[in-house]
């Protein structure tokens, strides 16, 4: 979590402050979420904000919370809180970390007469140490008060409480589990959802101007299990703050806890919608270069340089160096009297749409003017063509400066399967193969959630290459020097009752010598039309060697792909060098992916896992047009919760970031942050390098059209 807070923080305090933008932000509550103190309100932050807290208890208790607004009305948190003389081992009584999940929905937006009310599970997993739930109302009064009201069960039912309103419905609501610390933790606590005695909770927020918020509430938290431990005392039910907008996005708030305690609270909030550099800072595009009239200038029209080898020669030639002027790479061309078919890579511009815009713009520079129809194919960095977009000239000499330009050019263009294009006439240029790129770079690993240590971390130094002889066919590797860092320093003993595929893991970090992160030789290339294939073999990553083999079916126009993949490895010794340990598997998995527009993307990944178990993988995630993409993954196999052991099952959230967003220049580099809370053996796959579909999604239908609004930039 440290890790993700940093990079988010810094993220926040580099935001710059918009003339336009309302230097007031949505203050939140001590577990993340918009509300008062310890209590939460209705309210949701805009959509897409992403919201780091810390929040630090002058006992020693302190969260840290990641906060993201999945939809309008959906919102969830992550949370990782550590709590003093907690954890009770023999006689002595020991910090604690605990890992928790929040989901909150809110079911009306406030209007004129109608508050906003929101119901929420706190906490709905893992121990449940902060396990609670929770219906809210708020409404404000004026622009300067807001007045909020609920009702709590769990932990926020403790205080003052009364028998739950919904024993009516049936006697299961009248009694609630009671909390269990030693709990494994990770399985959804249903038994305890609203049931048990209830409390009432309210407050109010006074905001005297643009920066100061001050709020006081009456809590139903009585802190109980605190309480018994010593390290907690309540005199009162209420809590008071205040609330500073340092600037958009960063927040400090101070709050008088029960009477007895005091805390502060930092808030750095961003937004994927707002990036941090204004985008549009790289070279402008050339403009169109008009073909001349017809009937003005019918030499120019002439057919007679198809078939004359020195003019097409000459075309791929400056076609060349106006991609290269474009930070495009020309891999091949096909020119007849009416029609040119150009591939390409993109190394530079994360959206496609703006990379075909720019190579079509060269192409009216240097293509003779008989020719009309333009075929333009943009290719993975492992040279696989997925859509094919097909314009006609005309239309882009016509459209290139009206208003509406993008959605005209759009609605007239065509999207077909790449392998459908005729192979005869196709020229390969020189420097499409052979490839070779090296780079040489620093490298930081984290891990996170060691109940001895929550971050660890290690820096150092990596030099990698890839190698592409011919078409599709690469040699990649990398060298690694750990600098510094202690990830190496992890002596926990793992209980775990399967094939210990990843619970090792910390022993492939104690070594002190260069290593070999992956060393692999791939293939891939396009069976037919929608099919696309990869075969692998070598040191595929850091643990494990073997061979791998994929094959996806993804039409251009579909939203639905389906990809198989087998692989068979050992596992690699402790040094991640050349040699192997006798632990062996064979995973095999059927994929479906499936794009539900508005930019939500699901992924089901059914089949056996490394340790020998089988089961299922679900993976939901929002991507934003810039780039950004967050989302959530679960599995299940048949491994019971007992042999699992701590978490119950895999899970975690992951955020992905583009570089460009950072800095406001085209780049396709991103940078990610895995939030798993706990590595098990059970539902473990392979980290495999170039998985086709995330390759191929980008050329071919919805995403290209999606991100069409950059062709002409």
């Amino acid at each position: 979590m440290a890790f993700a807070s940093a990079v988010l923080m810094a993220a926040g305090i580099a935001a710059p402050v918009l003339a336009n933008e309302d230097i007031r932000s949505r203050s939140i509550n001590t577990y993340g979420v918009p509300g008062l103190i310890d209590m939460p309100s209705a309210e949701m932050q805009p959509d897409g904000e992403l919201v780091t807290s810390v929040y630090i208890l002058s006992n020693g208790v302190a969260r840290t919370q990641l906060t993201f607004q999945l939809t309008d009305r959906l919102q969830g948190v992550f949370r990782y809180a550590t709590l003093p003389d907690f954890l009770q081992v023999g006689s002595q009584f020991i910090r604690t970390y605990d890992r928790s999940f929040d989901i909150r929905y809110q079911l009306f937006r406030e209007g004129r007469l109608r508050p906003a009310v929101t119901v929420g599970l706190q906490d709905f997993g893992g121990t449940s140490l902060f396990s609670g739930e929770y219906l809210v109302a708020t409404k404000s009064l004026g622009d300067r008060w807001k007045v909020t009201g609920g009702l709590g069960w769990g932990r926020l039912g403790t205080s003052n409480s009364f028998t739950n309103p919904l024993g009516v419905l049936s006697d299961r609501f009248e009694t609630r589990p009671g909390f269990d610390v030693s709990s494994r933790g990770g399985s959804f606590s249903t038994n305890q959802w609203f049931r048990g005695d209830a409390a009432l909770f309210a407050g109010v927020e006074y905001r005297p101007n643009d920066r100061w918020t001050l709020k006081a509430e009456y809590s139903s938290d009585a802190y109980r299990e605190e309480r018994e431990r010593g390290i907690f005392t309540r005199d009162i039910p209420l809590n008071f703050g205040v609330d500073y907008a340092v600037r958009p996005g960063v927040n400090v708030a101070a709050y008088a806890i029960g009477g007895t305690e005091v805390g502060i609270n930092l808030q750095f909030s961003l937004n994927p919608k707002r990036p941090l550099n204004p985008s549009g800072t790289e070279p402008a595009a050339r403009p169109v270069t008009l073909r001349p009239a017809q009937n003005e200038v019918p030499e120019a029209w002439t057919t007679a340089w198809v078939g004359n080898e020195q003019i097409e020669n000459g075309v791929g030639t400056t076609l060349t160096a106006l991609l290269d002027e474009a930070e495009l790479e020309l891999i091949s061309y096909n020119l007849t009297a009416n029609r040119a078919e150009v591939r390409f890579r993109n190394p530079t511009y994360r959206n496609q749409a703006q990379a075909i815009g720019r190579a079509a713009r060269a192409m009216t520079a240097v293509v003779p003017s008989s020719v009309e129809t333009f075929v333009l194919i943009p290719e993975t960095d492992t040279s696989l063509g997925s859509g094919a977009v097909i314009l006609r000239r005309s239309d882009i000499e016509a459209i290139e400066m009206r208003p509406n330009g993008t959605a005209e050019v759009q609605a007239v263009a065509g999207l077909v399967d790449s392998e459908t294009l005729p192979r005869a006439g196709r020229r390969y240029v020189e420097e499409a193969y052979p490839r070779f790129n090296w780079r040489i770079g620093p490298t930081f690993g984290y891990a996170l959630f060691d109940p001895d240590a929550p971050f660890r971390f290690d820096l150092g130094i990596e030099a990698a290459a890839t190698w592409e002889p011919v078409r599709g066919l690469l040699f990649s590797g990398a060298v690694q020097q750990k600098i510094v860092g202690n990830r190496d320093e992890s002596n926990r003993a793992s209980n775990s009752v399967l094939p210990r595929v990843r619970t090792n893991g910390p022993e492939f970090l104690r070594t002190e010598d260069p290593f070999i992160p992956y060393l692999t030789a791939e293939y891939f290339w396009r069976p037919g039309k929608d099919l696309y294939a990869r075969a692998s073999g070598g040191l595929l990553e850091t643990e494990f060697g073997g061979v791998s083999a994929e094959l996806l079916w993804k039409p251009v126009e579909s939203p639905l792909a389906i990809g198989l993949e087998v692989n068979r490895v050992r596992q690699r010794d402790f040094d991640q060098r050349f040699s192997f340990q006798d632990l062996e598997a064979t995973t095999a998995f059927v994929s479906a992916y499936y794009d539900h527009g508005n930019r939500f993307h699901s992924q089901v990944d059914v089949g056996q896992y490394l340790a020998g178990d089988r089961g299922l993988t679900y993976t939901l995630t929002r991507e934003f047009s810039n780039g950004w993409r967050v989302g959530a993954f679960a599995t299940q196999t048949n491994v019971s919760a007992e042999d699992f052991g701590e978490g119950s099952f895999d899970k975690g959230l992951f955020v992905d970031f583009p570089v460009s967003w950072l800095i406001g220049q085209p780049s396709r580099e991103t940078s990610g942050i895995l939030l798993r809370p706990v590595q098990r053996d059970g539902g473990a796959r392979l980290n495999i390098r170039n998985r086709l579909y995330p390759q191929v999604r980008g050329l071919s239908d919805p995403q290209i059209n999606e991100e069409w609004g950059r062709f002409w930039r």
